[in-house]
């Protein structure tokens, strides 16, 4: 069956004076216009196309790859807007549409926006929302502390910044959490800290306790290899000076100096840090 708003693997059925014709296993039939057909090719050659609904509502493939697909999340320019809704660029020739009560707050054009596409059961059109958490649920959690996860920054609180975990979850990193600069659409990766009561998602940017050693040492070890061997901090340092070098808390400074110091990978003085054999 083909895919609407999908990456679908389909075979060169006939060619046409508009395009190739390509066919799923159960025959159903979509067309590739000319201006997206290979210079070579062979019927029942297979092909990798995106399927959507062209501007006269009918199923049409393109070997572009557009910036989000059926089910997920993306940051998105508003082109125009009209008395309907916005139009957003997805990377395609035909502008993704969002009407105007799936936008949490109203669009303008050159705006960018964190959307999800949806498929509209109405029109049976692909279609955009800004307001992604209706497309959340934190009711049956698919995670667990510890675990690594996937996020995409979502929007700014008086604590910190929501996020989407895995594409499927609500969470929230505290400012203290954070050493670097985040916007919206920013994909990191996280680690699920903690599971508060009504399975709220507490998520580190860093990795906690003994995970988080290596990883900081590592950068340690980085910051001197790229300043002669030497960085002007040590355990007296302001926090504020080692979040600014560094991006970590003088926790997790402290924790990864000591393992290289263990290590003797470090000479440790009173006006900074020097590396062994530098």
């Amino acid at each position: 069956m083909i895919q609407l708003g999908q990456i679908n693997t389909l075979e060169i059925l006939r060619e046409t004076d508009h395009g190739i014709y390509l066919v799923d296993e159960e025959n159903n039939e979509v067309l590739l216009p000319n201006r997206y057909v290979p210079e070579s090719f062979k019927i029942w050659d297979k092909i990798d196309v995106f399927v959507y609904l062209d501007n006269e509502e009918r199923l049409v493939a393109t070997t572009d790859v557009p910036y989000i697909m059926l089910g997920d999340f993306a940051l998105l320019r508003c082109n125009q807007v009209n008395d309907y809704g916005a139009f957003l660029d997805w990377g395609l020739v035909k502008e993704l549409f969002c009407p105007f009560k799936e936008q949490a707050f109203k669009m303008k054009p050159g705006g960018w926006y964190l959307v999800y596409c949806y498929l509209d059961e109405k029109t049976e059109r692909l279609a955009a929302s800004s307001k992604t958490n209706r497309f959340l649920s934190n009711k049956d959690l698919t995670v667990k502390p510890f675990d690594e996860v996937d996020l995409i920054v979502s929007h700014p609180s008086d604590i910190g910044w929501n996020v989407i975990v895995n594409r499927t979850h609500t969470g929230l990193i505290y400012k203290d959490n954070i050493f670097t600069d985040v916007s919206v659409g920013d994909k990191l990766k996280g680690i699920i800290k903690k599971v508060r009561p009504g399975n709220k998602l507490d998520i580190t940017l860093g990795q906690i306790g003994y995970r988080n050693i290596e990883p900081n040492a590592k950068r340690v070890l980085e910051a001197l290899e790229d300043n002669s061997g030497y960085i002007n901090l040590t355990d007296r340092s302001d926090p504020e000076a080692i979040k600014d070098q560094l991006q970590m808390s003088k926790k997790s400074f402290k924790k990864a100096v000591g393992t290289l110091y263990k290590q003797r990978k470090i000479e440790l003085k009173p006006d900074g840090i020097y590396l062994v054999n530098s």
